[in-house]
């Protein structure tokens, strides 16, 4: 009773406790799907791919179909703060549940809330541009299976496509990337590497010197093994039929096959053989490549973009023995190696 008669008192004083963080956000019901759908039609997908595994080439192929729309980076669900920061706060929380608020016919209006401002903002532009099936590509490198889960929560009815590169080419382009950008992340060690690079770059072609330290392979290979590992096995678990992929360097060797296999996937009524120069004469440009060399010719011009295979002259044995502990059974896995003898 004593207890009872201090906690009024406190709340009296000094008025109701606040909650220090919210519920999880709870999924969207088959019922709120149907209704949102009424407002925002359009059939939805998600490019997904760890970062420098072609997700921005894909995405530039894809929306040359009539019926196809994609744009990029909007992060709902790959990069902090992400689509949920809208509603994530117990104070939000409170106003979207309270029982005085009937609007919420009873329940948390925030996947709703949520599900509509992505939908507003892809249905937008695909709307300017007269196209009925619309999608983002959001790179992610570090959340994984979590991408696929919280996509899930407000999406299970969209479609995600989940592009893979040897993670030896991704190593290094992300390594490339860095070093052109002058990333804040490079350490001492790093800007002698680059200093000795635009030096004299031979040794770093032949495999006399790497371009990488250990930490940079170890965290970049990590990074990647457990991307491929976690999105796949949850984008089977959780979309199944809905959910697809393919190896970057297949839609380099035969695009209009890899390329016509995902517009079907989508559900377009027709894929129209003239589409296959388009893909050719798009695959030409390289919007990246051009902007690294501004940014930064001295290095960007020692590796070529987009090609696959790159690690082959720039890993040194030391290179390959690491990857090889860290993510070689992913190679195998993934159709890159037969076994760890490479």
């Amino acid at each position: 009773m004593f207890s009872r008669f201090r906690s009024a008192a406190r709340i009296l004083l000094k008025g109701e406790p606040k909650k220090k963080s919210r519920n999880p956000v709870p999924a969207i019901t088959t019922e709120e799907l149907a209704e949102i759908k009424q407002f925002f039609p359009r059939e939805k997908f998600f490019i997904l791919g760890h970062a420098r595994s072609g997700t921005t080439l894909l995405m530039r192929l894809l929306r040359l179909h009539e019926e196809v729309h994609a744009n990029y980076q909007a992060h709902f669900f790959t990069r902090m703060p992400m689509l949920k920061s809208l509603v994530d706060t117990p104070e939000v929380e409170e106003w979207l549940t309270r029982k005085s608020n009937r609007w919420n016919q009873g329940r948390d209006l925030s996947p709703l809330i949520l599900r509509a401002a992505a939908d507003f903002i892809m249905e937008r532009d695909a709307a300017r541009e007269g196209k009925h099936i619309v999608g983002d590509k959001s790179p992610s490198s570090t959340i994984h299976g979590q991408v696929v889960r919280d996509t899930h929560l407000l999406y299970p009815d969209a479609k995600l496509i989940y592009i893979v590169r040897d993670g030896r080419d991704v190593l290094i382009s992300e390594r490339f990337r860095n070093f052109v950008e002058e990333s804040k992340f490079l350490t001492s060690e790093d800007k002698r590497i680059i200093a000795d690079l635009k030096v004299d770059s031979a040794p770093f072609s032949d495999g006399r010197r790497s371009i990488f330290t250990e930490t940079s392979i170890r965290n970049i290979a990590k990074r990647w093994a457990d991307d491929l590992s976690e999105i796949d096995s949850e984008g089977k678990r959780l979309y199944d039929g809905k959910y697809i992929s393919l190896r970057y360097e297949d839609m380099l060797a035969q695009p209009f096959a890899e390329i016509a296999r995902l517009w079907n996937f989508l559900g377009v009524k027709k894929v129209n053989k003239a589409l296959e120069k388009q893909l050719v004469d798009e695959m030409s440009s390289n919007p990246d490549e051009e902007w690294q060399a501004k940014r930064n010719e001295d290095i960007a011009s020692f590796l070529p973009k987009g090609q696959a295979g790159n690690w082959r002259r720039l890993f040194t044995e030391k290179d390959k023995a690491l990857f090889k502990e860290i993510a070689g059974d992913i190679l195998v896995r993934w159709g890159y190696e037969k076994d760890n003898n490479w």
